[in-house]
């Protein structure tokens, strides 16, 4: 994409590109899975507290991202490769389910408003994707207006972001388990898709290997 100036296919291109990497999909279903044994004013609490970290760790991305990337002496295609790696390991949890039982019951088991920053906030709500999407944006951002069509769009996704979640507090004790569930599957293998797409374009990216035009 070319960010030195602003046209309509920026414009969706960014805006589908952090709904993907901010938005509530992926982390919908532990949502509701870890809190709901939880009461809702607790509820409550995680979900501005899930929302405003995430929230914040994006805007920080997209201010120092690209100082972040020069200090690390880390490239965008090694990030996408990184961020690859992370998201397949998400996905497949989603689709195979957590080998440790114990695992999700320790989760649990934790202070709710630190299981709303990790895993609910980073990296669930905010997830690899949305981390590799962020820090390219700052590397790769040459102007002022660039910088803020992203900051306006994160605001949308986020305002979206809070709505399907104020949703899901109050209807998630009639949410039928077994949909949800199926739905959590889907969106794994979807997952494991675009994780592979972002080793593939990091790969790319760093000369390793030569992807066709599309």
């Amino acid at each position: 994409m070319d960010h030195t100036s602003i046209d309509i296919t920026l414009v969706i291109d960014t805006f589908l590109l952090l709904l993907i990497g901010i938005g509530p999909k992926i982390a919908l279903v532990p949502f509701l899975e870890i809190t709901d044994a939880i009461d809702p004013p607790t509820k409550q609490l995680m979900v501005r507290k899930m929302l405003t970290t995430a929230g914040v760790v994006a805007v920080l991305l997209i201010v120092l991202g690209e100082v972040l990337a020069r200090l690390l002496h880390f490239s965008t295609g090694s990030l996408s490769i990184a961020g690859g790696i992370i998201l397949v390991i998400i996905a497949v949890t989603m689709v195979l389910g957590s080998a440790d039982p114990q695992e999700s019951q320790a989760i649990k088991g934790r202070d709710p408003l630190r299981i709303a920053v990790f895993p609910l906030a980073v990296p669930y709500l905010l997830n690899p994707a949305g981390i590799v999407t962020l820090v390219t944006l700052s590397a790769e951002a040459d102007s002022l207006a660039v910088v803020a069509m992203v900051l306006v769009l994160l605001a949308v996704v986020l305002a979206l972001d809070v709505a399907v979640f104020r949703w899901a507090n109050r209807v998630s004790d009639h949410l039928d388990e077994s949909r949800m569930l199926v739905t959590e599957k889907i969106f794994g293998f979807l997952l494991a898709a675009l994780a592979v797409q972002l080793m593939l374009d990091g790969l790319h990216s760093v000369g390793v290997i030569h992807l066709a035009a599309h």
